[in-house]
């Protein structure tokens, strides 16, 4: 047991009338991302990581609630940064072709 677990606690399951199913287990490796949450495009998962901010500071949640949601807003940002590296290695790789492409000027 981590330091981590001692204070995260795993999330309880999603009951049959949750609006926001359980994330992965705290006892992970923190960088997993669930299943259900694997084939969400980056709008999709920005937009729903937005929803569960407005959430959480609007308070009245519960303890549980609230861990739950951060748990899902955690996993909600690791999508996103999967998305975002994903478009940065493209334009990284089309700069590159573009600079091979370029003729270099001989100097006169």
């Amino acid at each position: 047991m981590t330091p981590d677990d001692a204070i995260r606690p795993e999330a309880p399951a999603a009951g049959p009338g949750d609006a926001t199913p359980a994330a992965e287990p705290a006892g992970g490796n923190g960088r997993q991302i669930p299943d259900e949450l694997g084939g969400l495009g980056y709008e999709q998962a920005r937009d729903e990581l937005v929803e569960v901010v407005r959430r959480l500071e609007a308070g009245g949640l519960s303890l549980e609630e609230s861990l739950a949601l951060w748990e899902r807003g955690e996993s909600l940002a690791r999508v996103c940064e999967r998305h975002l590296a994903g478009a940065r290695e493209r334009i990284d790789t089309a700069l590159a072709v573009v600079e091979e492409d370029v003729p270099t000027e001989e100097p006169e």
